[in-house]
């Protein structure tokens, strides 16, 4: 079978995502692959090299958000082949409180032979620590970065 495209590869992702599978998530990982979140903030990490690095941080993720959907997904193509620019919604639930949350993100994504090696992610840092229950906790390690 031939590789997957770089589509192919992150529609994959979200179908993964969405049946609470982070170790086939991180599976779609080159084995050196990063993923990146320039906007992360606190204790988050802003950056992940390597498959085993991403599956530690996913492992737990379905215990904070349970994503029910991501109804509409919008993919630009770039000049190059192998990288794309994705927009979507997420829409689910917050584990620890039931609080519905959605989340709006920005990914750019870049594979080889059909497994990620970049994956840069753009969200919002105050409405993710907000669906999470942790927004006092984020904006109390802004707020001391400030007043350095």
């Amino acid at each position: 079978m031939p590789p997957r495209t770089t589509e192919e590869t992150f529609r994959r992702l979200l179908e993964l995502l969405l049946a609470k599978d982070m170790d086939a998530v991180a599976d779609l990982w080159a084995e050196h692959g990063t993923a990146e979140f320039p906007f992360a903030e606190g204790d988050a990490p802003k950056r992940l090299t390597g498959r085993e690095a991403v599956r530690a941080y996913l492992a737990g993720y379905p215990d904070l958000m349970d994503v029910r959907a991501i109804p509409a997904v919008t993919v630009h193509h770039t000049d190059q082949p192998d990288t794309i620019v994705v927009e979507f919604t997420a829409y689910g639930r917050t584990v620890a409180t039931g609080a519905p949350y959605q989340l709006d993100y920005i990914t750019v994504v870049t594979t080889h032979q059909g497994l990620i090696s970049r994956y840069r992610d753009y969200w919002n840092p105050l409405a993710a620590a907000s669906a999470a229950g942790t927004l006092p906790g984020l904006l109390g390690s802004l707020s001391a970065r400030v007043t350095r």
